[in-house]
């Protein structure tokens, strides 16, 4: 059985913990699409070939989850070879059998327009924030100021932007606690297979 389930939103909305979640669930594979491009932001160098080259194990790197390699991995997803290069290994992963959930900001829109589940899960900027700082520590201010810049440079950047997919519902988990959050995107994926 081939059953992808595309989960977009902002960093720091619960994407990740809803996604690991779902495929829990249901027994699917699960792919963070984020830290692909994290991987090839820490990896340095030239981005394109970094994309190219980039293996399976350079996502367990210890790194990935800095606000450091969030924000590489922000500015070289606005670069279109290094998301052309990404963007078959990440279709050939939604296709796995058994089913598949891949979480990022363009699934539903670009990797996957015709995933049988698309999902759009968001909260505030402040609360992602706060999510982020207990996450990484820091200065609050910091935090709250460089979601807001991830948010314009992911939401503006010309290719594959940021958005819902059409389709998609909408999850804001704003004021959801993590165990509501996960029980409603369990239940629309239920409502589809």
């Amino acid at each position: 059985m081939r059953f992808t389930v595309a989960i977009d939103g902002p960093a720091a909305a619960g994407k990740g913990t809803i996604s690991r979640a779902v495929a829990a669930e249901f027994g699917f594979a699960h792919l963070d699409t984020g830290l692909l491009y994290r991987a090839v932001g820490a990896m340095g160098g030239d981005p394109i070939a970094a994309a190219q080259a980039l293996q399976p194990q350079d996502l367990a790197r210890d790194d990935l989850r800095s606000m450091a390699a969030g924000q590489a991995a922000s500015r070289i997803a606005v670069i279109p070879e290094v998301r052309a290069a990404l963007l078959a290994f990440q279709r050939r992963f939604a296709r796995s059998a058994g089913g598949a959930v891949l979480d990022g900001r363009d699934i539903g829109t670009v990797i996957c327009p015709e995933a049988e589940v698309k999902l759009f899960v968001t909260a505030s900027p402040e609360v992602r924030a706060h999510r982020r700082w207990l996450e990484v520590g820091g200065d609050a201010a910091q935090v709250l100021a460089e979601v807001i810049e991830r948010d314009a440079r992911d939401m503006g950047r010309a290719d594959a932007p940021l958005r819902a997919a059409d389709a998609a519902v909408i999850i804001d988990t704003s004021a959801l606690t993590i165990p509501e959050a996960i029980a409603r995107a369990v239940a629309v994926v239920k409502a589809a297979r």
